[in-house]
């Protein structure tokens, strides 16, 4: 209900981070469950070939809360401390469209403290490397400064509690142990429970936006014991290791708990994948909760639902880890558009192969109340696709990018096809995404395939002609030109 002042759609935007888009129960994965995701997805529509056009925290929060590409919001890699100064955001339309905005969780933005346009955060951004290195000179705000569940964790564990005592890295993707504590007080948690505070204090003549951010299953793999019960002594399938592979690990890179590349120790890394989707279906029951708590204060019929997360995490197919590279447990996401109430007229159980990026996601929820979209925008709502039209005008294809040094990467796909051009090196890969979704097979190098490889060639060509890296020389794409983690008109 929203005191009988405004009958817009209450909204509601839930992020998890590095989540894989295939780990959902609803879509066959052969282990993790996910029943409240399923039945969210039940109440409207799937995305299947939804991807991070820049799939690391930072590049992909700008996406998802500017609605523009990375061309237009400048983030083509990881860069801390470049300020957040976007004149639109979602939450900052909202909030002028009369939307009571409010943030809880993630933010991963500059300052730490950047509202960017909501009315209120309280913020978790996990480990925070800007602002924990204290030997930075540009750290101006510290850690505990900034940040709104550690204080709360200190009145609770004790004073010297702190996101590192479990001895786990916080890009630890190869270890894993069970949280500490009594599960009341781990950061999922305390996400849901801030955000149903929110449900208690908000204004009730007004719509609501709440941003519902999660740190997890983002490393460290902590999930409480219950939940990595449920996994520690399944059959989890095999990683896939495409032909392409790396063979071997001369210099032993698995060895390194926060390693990006490797053969890890069978067990450790066993351990690591299971409270990987421990995380995940914590993260699902508490959703679960959540969606108790709106349908207790009478809102949950009336809410339009997103949920999607920045990038996912390789998890040690083709043996790497972590994320930024394009392949499907990177680049792929989960993105589900709901609608509990049935009052936006959404094809519920649907599943749409469009490819959806995460710049859709502000389109989509300013379509939804009613709001004037920004000429900034790039991306469009995701609402008439999810209602079961014609999918007149949609992108015929995505570029996404990472800058990573020598491993910086270009994509281009359809969501059948993928095309992959390592800009350093000049590497090609080719992936049939239809009879090959684990991308198992380059066939780039296979002659049979030359005119398919040419063809999304030229695509990227086309995309990245005139770009100031220099990326296309005379018409060609030109390897060895020096990638930046932020385009010029960022700095």
């Amino acid at each position: 209900m929203n005191g009988g002042a405004d009958n817009r759609p209450n909204l509601l935007l839930i992020t998890v981070d590095q989540m894989r888009g295939d780990c959902l129960s609803g879509l066959g994965h052969p282990v993790v469950e996910t029943p409240n995701l399923d039945q969210l997805a039940r109440n409207g529509a799937t995305f299947r070939n939804a991807y991070s056009a820049t799939p690391s925290c930072i590049p992909a929060r700008a996406a998802l809360l500017t609605g523009m590409s990375q061309t237009s919001h400048g983030r083509v890699g990881y860069k801390e401390g470049v300020p957040w100064n976007y004149p639109h955001t979602i939450a900052g339309e909202l909030a002028a469209a009369g939307y009571h905005t409010q943030c809880v969780g993630k933010m991963h933005v500059y300052p730490a403290r950047n509202l960017c346009g909501f009315h209120n955060v309280v913020l978790h951004d996990g480990y925070l490397h800007h602002n924990r290195f204290k030997h930075r000179n540009t750290v101006t705000e510290w850690f505990d400064q900034v940040d709104d569940y550690l204080p709360w964790l200190r009145q609770q564990a004790g004073a010297h509690a702190d996101l590192t005592d479990l001895g786990l890295d916080c890009n630890a993707s190869t270890m894993a142990r069970p949280w500490h504590l009594e599960e009341r007080l781990h950061p999922t948690n305390w996400t849901v429970t801030q955000s149903i505070d929110f449900l208690r204090r908000r204004d009730p003549r007004k719509p609501f936006f709440l941003y519902t951010s999660f740190v997890r299953p983002h490393p460290p793999f902590d999930p409480p014991e219950a939940y990595l019960d449920l996994y520690d002594n399944l059959e989890l399938p095999e990683p896939p290791v495409g032909d392409w592979a790396a063979a071997g690990d001369p210099e032993r890179h698995g060895l390194n708990p926060v390693t990006a590349k490797g053969i890890v120790p069978a067990a450790r890394l066993r351990r690591a994948r299971a409270a990987y989707y421990a995380l995940i279906t914590h993260v699902d029951h508490q959703l679960g909760r959540l969606f108790q708590a709106m349908e207790e204060y009478g809102v949950l019929h009336n809410t339009l639902i997103v949920f999607t997360s920045d990038h996912g995490e390789l998890l040690g197919d083709h043996r790497l880890f972590r994320k930024t590279l394009p392949y499907e447990g990177s680049a792929n996401v989960p993105l589900i558009v709901a609608d509990p109430g049935g009052k936006l007229g959404l094809a519920r159980r649907s599943t749409r192969y469009e490819v959806a990026e995460l710049r859709d996601v502000m389109p989509t929820l300013l379509d939804a109340a009613g709001a004037a979209i920004p000429e900034s925008v790039d991306g469009s709502s995701l609402l008439p696709l999810a209602r079961g039209e014609a999918p007149a005008g949609w992108r015929d294809a995505l570029h996404g990018e990472h800058e990573a040094g020598e491993r910086s990467v270009h994509y281009m796909t359809d969501g059948r096809d993928k095309y992959i051009w390592y800009s350093q090196t000049g590497e090609e890969q080719l992936f049939d995404l239809v009879q090959d979704r684990q991308e198992t097979v380059n066939l780039a190098p296979h002659p049979g395939h030359a005119p398919r490889l040419e063809r999304w060639r030229k695509r990227l060509t086309e995309e990245l002609d005139g770009r100031e890296e220099g990326y296309v020389q005379q018409g060609k794409l030109t390897a060895g030109r020096r990638p930046q983690a932020c385009l010029s008109h960022m700095m």
